[in-house]
Order: C-alpha cells, then structure tokens, then sequence
C-alpha cells in the first residue's frame, strides 16, 4: 500500500482573536494569553533581544491584525510575523518590526511567502495608504540583507547605534515602495 504525500500546509493565524461577541470575554483573554504566548516562546527562540510587554500589548491591536501573524507548517507553528505602520517623512509607511521562522523550516520558501503576504496586503491596505515598508537588518546578517534585496528593498542607508544590547550595533535601512501592482491576490488567513 503506497501512500500518497501532500505537500506541505503553509497558513498565518491571526494574533488578535475574531471577535466573538461581549459573552466571550473570558474566552478572548484565554486566546490572546495563548496567542502572546505563543509568540513570545517564538521570539525568545528567534531573535536576540527580549520584546518589552508593550511590544505584545501593540501587536494585539485589531488594526494591525492583518500584519501580525503566526505562522504555521503543518499545523505547528514555526514562525512569526510583527509589523506596525508609522508615519515616516510625512508618509505612512509599514515597520517590520520582525519576521522570522525557527531554524528547522528555514529554506522552504516560508520567509518568502511571509514576505509576500506582508508585501500584498500593504499594497492592499487602504486606511491609511501605506506608500512603502521598510525594516532594519543588523550588519552582521547580509544574508537576510540579501533575501530582502531579492523581493525588491533598497537599502537606504545605515543606522549607527541602531541596537544598543546588541554588537554590532549598526543596522541597515532598506526599504520597499509599495505599488498597485503588488495587491495580486491576497489569502484570508
């Protein structure tokens, strides 16, 4: 008997729970406990520096639900997603906070499909505009340097002392204009 292998399910959930109505308020804070949980076991994991507890209280905010998620191989989940938008040079732009997937998934094309997903949907996000994304990439990684080059960020520069606990301490600049063409067809998550 041969058994037929599907490829593997690749899915964003949502950090900030649907909203399940004013009788469900104990199941919402169960949820978001578990949801900020799991991003917090992720983060610690992935990323040199402890987020502080307002970085988890903003990345539940229902505006930015479209561009916080966890990310899911399989039903596990191995990677996490955190952006905010800002005004920057009188423009509101989309911050990638972090991204990042746990070693073992890497270099199965899940930061790309993050990347994408993060990339559509600000072409998408109307309420604000958001005219471009951009992000900072210690200089001690040109290999994530190079994978946002590849998906179109220009770097715009250096920022000294960017990370005060980490060495080095500088970090590029690079960012990406959001254009039309980059809605294509976005995926409910």
């Amino acid at each position: 008997m041969s058994s037929t292998r599907l490829p593997p399910r690749v899915s964003f959930a949502s950090l900030t729970p649907n909203n399940l109505g004013n009788c469900q308020k104990n199941v919402h804070k169960i949820q978001t406990h578990l949801a900020t949980g799991t991003v917090r076991k992720l983060n610690s994991v992935l990323f040199p520096i402890k987020y502080s507890e307002k970085f988890y209280n903003d990345i539940l905010q229902p505006e930015l639900e479209d561009f916080c998620k966890l990310v899911y191989y399989n039903d596990v989940p191995v990677g996490t997603f955190c952006c905010r938008i800002e005004t920057s040079g009188g423009q509101m732009k989309l911050y990638v906070m972090t991204m990042g997937v746990l070693a073992p998934y890497r270099s199965r094309g899940l930061g790309s499909q993050c990347l994408d997903h993060i990339i559509r949907t600000a072409a998408a996000h109307q309420n604000p505009h958001l005219s471009a994304i951009f992000l900072h990439v210690q200089i001690s990684n040109p290999a994530a340097k190079t994978f946002y080059e590849r998906n179109g960020f220009k770097e715009l520069g250096v920022f000294e002392n960017y990370y005060k606990k980490l060495v080095p301490h500088d970090a590029w600049i690079l960012e990406k204009e959001v254009t039309a063409g980059d809605v294509g067809e976005i995926d409910a998550a």
